[in-house]
């Protein structure tokens, strides 16, 4: 087995539950972690043989466009369509940070991370 990580793909979306945050927009950042069976690609050297990390990042940039009022909804959204595409993959942990939040304090980040398993 193996695992793939894909850190901080930065994306601008629009997701939130103010107003504002559907119109202005804010900066987000995404951590990836895929577990896979990297044997044969480690062999044969060939992309086939393996998940193609430009795939997974194709479907967290598709997944952050599409706006939700909450970051678990985005994240959740990126697990599911990474299981139901790329069936080498037996585990997910998936993190969406969302950058400078407007909670009324000096935070840098809010992040929300789920881990599954393929059932």
């Amino acid at each position: 087995m193996g695992v793939i990580k894909l850190k901080n793909i930065r994306t601008f979306s629009y997701h939130g539950c103010l107003l504002e945050e559907s119109k202005i927009g804010s900066e987000y950042s995404v951590d990836l972690e895929i577990k896979t069976d990297l044997r044969k690609s480690s062999v044969s050297d060939q992309l086939a043989d393996t998940v193609d990390y430009v795939l997974l990042n194709r479907i967290v940039a598709e997944e952050m466009a599409v706006r939700s009022n909450l970051i678990e909804h985005v994240a959740h959204r990126i697990l599911s369509r990474i299981f139901r595409e790329i069936p080498e993959v037996s585990r997910i942990v998936v993190g969406v940070s969302k950058i400078n939040p407007p909670i009324g304090g000096d935070v840098e980040a809010v992040t929300v991370e789920m881990e599954e398993y393929r059932s």
